[in-house]
């Protein structure tokens, strides 16, 4: 993942999908294209926070034993 593709920057993106739907910001044309964009970032964004998760589990069970 690249500095423009921080998770910061993929739910900063993800968070004006959803107002922009939820204001009906976007047209019927552009609603299939951005659900699906959304659906990548929360993908991406979910496996950054398993990773994460997981990094931070190994850590405190090193320092435990």
């Amino acid at each position: 993942m690249s500095k423009k593709d921080s998770y910061e920057d993929q739910l900063s993106e993800l968070e004006e999908i959803i107002r922009d739907i939820e204001d009906e910001n976007i047209s019927v044309d552009e609603l299939s294209s951005k659900v699906k964009r959304a659906a990548v970032l929360i993908k991406n964004c979910r496996a950054v926070l398993n990773n994460t998760e997981k990094d931070v589990e190994s850590i405190l069970k090193d320092l435990e034993g």
